[in-house]
């Protein structure tokens, strides 16, 4: 049984699960304020735009069921945002990515290249 613990202390402790754990607690408050900007804000405007239609009111009905499409399009409405969202900040994030990668960092020479340029520097000097 303290193998079965070991093992899964090292798997939560593992810094890509924490870093999945914030980022699903993140994007869980961000789907909040995402929701309540379409519903709230966006949505009215949407429906005062369109002749002042309501968007709750966009019912259609079948036969004893109701079809509310309204709240279908605010869902799309909210995942789009979400969707421009994530896609700007992956796009900012390889930008910076490429950017580092094509600045590389020169090393340092090595003991036996300072050696061989301090040698260099000597003839030139006896010359």
């Amino acid at each position: 049984m303290s193998g079965w613990l070991k093992e899964f202390r090292e798997f939560a402790i593992k810094g890509n699960v924490v870093d999945l754990a914030v980022g699903v607690i993140i994007g869980g408050a961000f789907g909040k304020i995402v929701s309540s900007l379409v519903a709230d804000l966006i949505m009215p405007l949407v429906g005062i735009l369109i002749g002042g239609v309501h968007y709750e009111d966009l019912v259609l009905q079948a036969g004893d069921a109701q079809v509310t499409y309204g709240k279908f399009i605010e869902n799309v409405v909210d995942f789009v945002v979400i969707a421009l969202v994530i896609f700007l900040m992956v796009k900012a994030i390889n930008h910076v990515r490429r950017k580092t990668e094509e600045e590389p960092k020169a090393a340092p020479p090595s003991r036996q290249e300072q050696l061989l340029e301090e040698i260099r520097d000597l003839l030139k000097q006896r010359r």
